[in-house]
């Protein structure tokens, strides 16, 4: 899309991503002076213009990773906390799995409430492509499950070498083996402190929301992951009361 809308002529992108940023990103540029239609099918067409306006004012939509990521931290740790600025109909599956879970959840128009549950229940998800549970929930959804009540499953089906995560997890207490696309974690009781290194961004953030609820002190390093992916991150889990820091960066 960013390659088209100031080439000559008119380019059709065939089996397009589907996800709401790609919408985002259709309205930002015909802001501009783009001209896109088809954003949020599998088909794109644009038709190229000479040049594009310099000065617009745009509201980016919520990122809808950063909501899914707080209701599993409120998950695991049995958390009451209330996310506002979100858009539910962009994570109705996340919202599904986590009432599954055990998770009481209200949803305003653009606020969600959700009360963690005392125990969490395991449950088996499916990485599909959007409106599919989201690849980028795979990791932390599977932090959350660590301690839940039974045995999950997590088939990945979008991304190969998703699961680097899961050594370090490990390494907290978790029990959680991986054969080719699949993961089964068997839920424990308790997670410990460790000192672990994010493997990439999202893993980076499931190591967070296990050590929510780990007994003792977690050190997560390689953050750079992470602060590429959060803003704010570590001021936001403060104001929810979790005791943490930054240092080094």
């Amino acid at each position: 899309m960013l390659a088209s809308v100031l080439a000559e002529g008119a380019t059709t992108i065939t089996n397009a991503a589907r996800e709401p940023e790609i919408i985002d990103l259709q309205n930002f540029l015909n802001k501009m002076g783009a001209k896109i239609k088809g954003a949020g099918t599998n088909i794109i067409e644009i038709e190229g213009v000479k040049n594009l306006k310099r000065e617009v004012s745009y509201n980016i939509m919520p990122d809808r990773i950063e909501a899914g990521t707080f209701l599993c931290m409120a998950g695991i740790s049995s958390g009451n906390i209330t996310l506002e600025n979100v858009m539910p109909n962009h994570i109705v599956p996340i919202i599904d799995k986590m009432q599954e879970a055990g998770a009481k959840i209200e949803i305003d128009k653009n606020t969600i409430k959700i009360q963690g549950p005392k125990k969490l229940k395991a449950v088996d998800i499916k990485t599909m492509p959007y409106p599919g549970f989201p690849t980028d929930m795979q990791s932390v959804f599977t932090a959350m499950l660590t301690v839940a009540k039974g045995s999950s499953i997590v088939v990945e089906n979008i991304f190969e070498s998703r699961y680097k995560y899961v050594s370090e997890l490990n390494r907290m207490g978790a029990k959680i083996t991986v054969e080719g696309r699949t993961a089964l974690i068997k839920g424990t009781k308790k997670l410990y402190g460790a000192n672990v290194k994010a493997p990439d961004l999202r893993g980076g953030a499931a190591l967070v929301t296990a050590a929510l609820t780990a007994k003792g002190i977690t050190t997560v390093e390689n953050i750079e992951y992470i602060l590429r992916g959060y803003e704010n991150f570590e001021e936001k889990l403060q104001k929810i009361g979790v005791d943490i820091y930054k240092e080094g960066i």
